[in-house]
Formats: structure tokens, sequence, C-alpha cells
């Protein structure tokens, strides 16, 4: 059976529901991932190459991109399942040539991808791409039907904002994680302001949109449906509450480093209790809340939930409101891909 796949991605909205099922495939295997995602040469434009010369700066968060940023939400899915995974990000005009190249590079005995015509992939995956790698593969190709497989209608989009927005927080968790892991290696202290950068995400995001969200309308939709989930709400309730105090204090950590070095034990010890605990929460949310709504939500309560969270737009993949909230997150993706030397 297969022990390798070759997930190729976008930042679609359907593509969250991909990674969800290629996950739960290779879980079921055993098997690993390589998620791939390709970007368009932008140095190779007029734009760009303007850019380089007016704005360096502009120019590298620009040729980036948001490859990362949808790297980084794939790995997380995979990690909550504790799941072998790589990533890599490559650059070229025909997306279907570098799918197979990568395919090979990596030794992956399958590619697990979606066709998901004039909905899907903006600009690097869709339908006509997943036709040219059946047509030139080598190896078996897996087209799933990411629409037909996952719930139906307002809660099958719903679900996969919450997923996208989860995995999201997830990302920045596992950016604090490998900036702290480095300086303990090191025996240095972390980049503070990217530490700062990090939280401040969370505080913005979550704390002012995501977490409010769900209380006014999955939350409370789901306790007018059935009593059976009363208790693990107000857990969730409870933590949403103290989620602002604790960031405000491994925040007030941070500060204490940028003048004391012997702080940093302290920081350690915040920022993985602070992490642990927002992992438990996220995973309370993904294990018991999910499946309860699915199970007793009526068409019209997902509706209106769908709706609320879409309301989010980019916000969902974090950031701050100046400067938008997706562009926020992906510097801070591309920072902890060059940090922990992603392909």
């Amino acid at each position: 059976m297969y022990r390798h796949l070759l997930v190729p991605l976008d930042g679609s909205e359907l593509a969250t529901n991909l990674v969800t099922q290629s996950v739960e495939f290779a879980r079921t295997l055993g098997a690993r991932i390589t998620f791939f995602t390709a970007r368009e040469d932008f140095g190779a434009s007029g734009e760009g190459a303007l850019q380089r010369t007016l704005a360096p700066q502009d120019y590298i968060d620009e040729a980036a991109g948001d490859a990362y940023a949808i790297l980084a939400k794939a790995k997380a899915a995979a990690g909550q399942v504790e799941l072998r995974c790589d990533t890599v990000v490559r650059t070229g005009a025909r997306p279907w040539e570098l799918i197979l190249q990568v395919a090979e590079e990596r030794g992956c005995d399958l590619i697990f991808m979606a066709s998901h015509g004039r909905r899907g992939l903006q600009a690097f995956v869709p339908g006509s791409q997943t036709q040219k790698v059946l047509a030139h593969a080598r190896l078996p190709v897996l087209v799933a039907t990411v629409e037909r497989n996952a719930p139906a209608g307002a809660a099958r989009a719903a679900i996969g904002i919450i997923q996208d927005e989860h995995r999201s927080i997830a990302s920045v968790l596992a950016g604090l994680r490998a900036a702290m892991r480095e300086a303990r290696e090191r025996d240095t202290l972390p980049d503070l302001d990217f530490i700062a950068a990090l939280l401040h995400y969370i505080k913005v995001f979550p704390e002012v949109l995501h977490h409010p969200k769900e209380e006014r309308f999955l939350f409370s939709k789901l306790a007018a449906r059935t009593r059976d989930a009363d208790e693990t709400l107000a857990v969730l309730r409870r933590e949403h509450e103290e989620g602002g105090a604790i960031v405000a204090d491994v925040e007030a950590a941070v500060e204490r480093c940028r003048s004391d070095r012997s702080g940093l034990a302290t920081l350690a010890l915040a920022v993985d209790a602070f992490i642990e605990s927002q992992w438990r929460h996220l995973n309370t949310e993904e294990e018991i809340i999910l499946p309860a709504a699915l199970e007793h939500l009526s068409d019209e309560d997902w509706r209106e939930v769908e709706q609320a969270f879409r309301e989010n737009g980019d916000s969902r993949v974090g950031g701050e409101y100046d400067e938008g909230f997706k562009k926020r997150f992906a510097k801070l993706m591309n920072v902890t891909a060059a940090g922990d030397n992603w392909q």
C-alpha cells in the first residue's frame, strides 16, 4: 500500500478540506505526506524587477508570497494527529511539471490532489493542472472529491473556515515553540521582536475575532440544541476569558528579557505552558465540539455560523488590521520557515 503521499495545495477554501482528507487517508495507511505548493516567479515580471530595485524589502515579501502560510497550516493539521510530513515550495510557471518533479525527487508513491475546476485553485492547481498531472504521471494519482466527501452545504463551509482558523493559530504556536527551542539549543536569547509579533497575532485575531464568534454563534447554537456539551462549553468559555491575561503575562516575560537575560528561563516556561493550554483548547473544539455540532445543528444554524465566520474574510489567516491579516500571517510564517529550514 502507499507509504508516501504528495499533496499539492493552494490557498483556496476547498484546499482546507483536501488537507483534512489527505491527513486522515495517510494516518489510516500509516503513510507520510509531503505537502507542496507552487508560486509564480514574481522577479520575472516587470513589476517585480522594478520593486527589487526601488523597494527591496517589499520585493522579498512579494516574492515569498503566501506559500509558507499555506504549508504551515497543512503542517499544523498533520501535527495534530502526529503524522510525519515534509513541505516543499517551488517557483515556476508550469505547476503540473513541478508537481511531478517533486513527487519523483521525494520518492512519493501517490499524488493525492483535488480537481476544483473553476471554483478552486486560483492560480496554481486548477482543474486543467490536475488533468495534465493525470496525463503525464508515472505513478498513481488519487483525485479527491473534496466537496462530496465533506459535510454538506453550509456545514462543510463553516467547518472548513473554522479548521482553517485553528490551523493558523496552531501555526503561530509552532512558530513560538520553534523560536524558543532554537534559543535553548544555542543558549541565546530568542528574537524577542519575533516572539512579540507572534503573541500579538494571538491577542488580536483569536481573542478579538475568532473566540467571540465561536461563543456567539457556534457555542450558543450548540447549547440551544443539546445539553450534552454544556460542561465542555463552560470550560472553553472560561479559557477564552482567561486567554487575554495569559497572553499578557507572556508578553510581560518577553519585556523583562529585553533588559535581563536571566528572565529567559521564566519566559520559556511561560511559553511552554501557554502553548500546551492552547493545544488542549483547539483539540477539544476539534474533537468534541465540531462533531457534536454536526450531530445537533440544523441547516439554518450552519448557515448563520458560516456567514458569521465568513465575515472575517482573509482575516482568518491572522495579523493586524492596518496591513491586512493575511499579509501579516504570511510574513510571520516566512520568518518561521527561514528559521526552521523549510524547503
